[in-house]
C-alpha cells in the first residue's frame, strides 16, 4: 500500500489540495500510476470559477485522457506554467508538480475531502 502526504486532502477522483492560500491543486501518485506517461494538461484559466466535484480540465497520457476535477470551489488564481510546458514533471513528482491554485470560497477546505488514510483506503479498494 502506498502512503500519501499527510498534509494534503484528497478526492476519490485522485486530486489533492493543500491548505495554503490560494490552495494548490494537483493529481495523486495513484492517478499517475493509472495514467502512466502524462504528455499534456488542459487547465482552467486564471480568473475562471471552479466548483468542487466538477470537471475543470483534462490530463492526457499516451494511454488515455482523464478529466480533472476541482476539489474546491473558488476562483483560479494561477496555473503552473511549468507543467504546461513540461507535463512529464507530473510523472516525476505529482506532489511537487501542482497544476493550479484556487482562492477558495469560504474560509476552509470542504469537510468531505479525504485525509491520507481514507484516500489510501479508497485507492486500495479500487485495486481489488
Amino acid at each position: 500500500m502506498s502512503t500519501y502526504p499527510e498534509n494534503l486532502r484528497y478526492t476519490a477522483e485522485h486530486e489533492w489540495v493543500d491548505g495554503s492560500s490560494p490552495a494548490r491543486v494537483g493529481i495523486t501518485q495513484a492517478a499517475v500510476d493509472e495514467l502512466k506517461d502524462i504528455v499534456f494538461v488542459d487547465l482552467p484559466q486564471p480568473g475562471s470559477a471552479v466548483t468542487a466535484g466538477k470537471a475543470c480540465g483534462e490530463v492526457e497520457s499516451v494511454k488515455s485522457v482523464a478529466e480533472l476535477f476541482s476539489p474546491v470551489t473558488g476562483t483560479v488564481a494561477e496555473v503552473n506554467d511549468g507543467v504546461i510546458d513540461s507535463p512529464e514533471l507530473i510523472n516525476e513528482d505529482p506532489y511537487a508538480a501542482w497544476l493550479f491554485s484556487v482562492e477558495v470560497a469560504g474560509e476552509a477546505l470542504p469537510e468531505d475531502l479525504l485525509d491520507a488514510t481514507a484516500y489510501g483506503a479508497v485507492v486500495e479498494a479500487s485495486q481489488d
